[in-house]
């Protein structure tokens, strides 16, 4: 069995990221004892042997739903969405002549996965949906490459988790101080906790849920969680999934 928490993986909450395992391993009974650091993120959500992880809604949508279980939705108590929903800042450049959401059109976007629905398909879905789009974009591979991009001028904007920039603000002040919040997309369902369909997801929820009630509030305040929730599948996939950099950009 193996289990992992990497969606928000910064070395300042790895320890309670533990200490939140431990606690759902010791509810449950069994599991691995720590949690795994995967690379191959898909083989990782994917395993037969995936007792707890945690994915993007993207993924979870387009080829994730009939090959996993939900087990629950952690809920981030983020302002302006509902609980279990996140949506996305979009940042410029302290300095950029970029003031608003029209201003975006023909700039060049920083994401950091195709797949992301936080950093790609949020503010695609509402640009072509004011029919507009970016020019280029430059693929970072990580939020925080997206920002520091946008630090550097390398690209015109990005779209950020709004949990991710809140530990940015957090933590890396001085790199959230060279940016500006110009937009917040609209809440969609956050990145849910889920587990392979061998395993009972129903008890797993449960344990995670004790397991969250009974955090140390030093815990529960450097994750930012305020507990887990159920969030519909079909909720996950009514989601709009916009064009693809491939089918905007000719070297996305």
């Amino acid at each position: 069995m193996i289990a992992g928490l990497p969606m928000y993986d910064r070395p300042e909450l790895r320890d309670a990221h533990d200490r939140l395992w431990a606690a759902i391993r010791g509810n449950l009974g069994y599991g691995p004892q720590s949690l795994s650091s995967p690379t191959d993120m898909a083989s990782f959500w994917q395993s037969d042997d995936l007792l707890f992880g945690q994915t993007c809604g993207m993924p979870y949508r387009t080829f994730l739903h009939d090959r996993v279980q939900l087990v629950g939705t952690p809920d981030y108590g983020l302002k302006g969405c509902p609980p279990g929903y996140y949506r996305s800042v979009v940042i410029v450049h302290a300095d950029s002549k970029i003031r608003e959401f029209g201003d975006l059109a023909e700039k060049r976007i920083a994401y950091n996965e195709a797949l992301s629905q936080s950093g790609w398909a949020a503010i695609i879905a509402e640009m072509e949906y004011a029919e507009m789009r970016p020019s280029s974009g430059l693929q970072t591979h990580a939020h925080i490459n997206s920002a520091q991009a946008v630090s550097k001028k390398l690209a015109d904007f990005a779209a950020i988790d709004a949990h991710t920039w809140a530990l940015m603000c957090r933590y890396q002040t001085e790199l959230a101080s060279t940016l500006r919040v110009i937009h917040w997309t609209s809440p969609t369902p956050a990145l849910p906790y889920i587990c392979a369909t061998r395993f009972d997801a129903q008890t797993i929820f449960h344990a995670a849920q004790n397991a969250l009630n009974a955090l140390h509030p030093s815990d529960s305040d450097v994750l930012g969680i305020r507990g887990i929730i159920k969030i519909a599948k079909q909720d996950y996939l009514d989601v709009l999934t916009p064009s693809s950099p491939c089918n905007l950009f000719e070297h996305p």
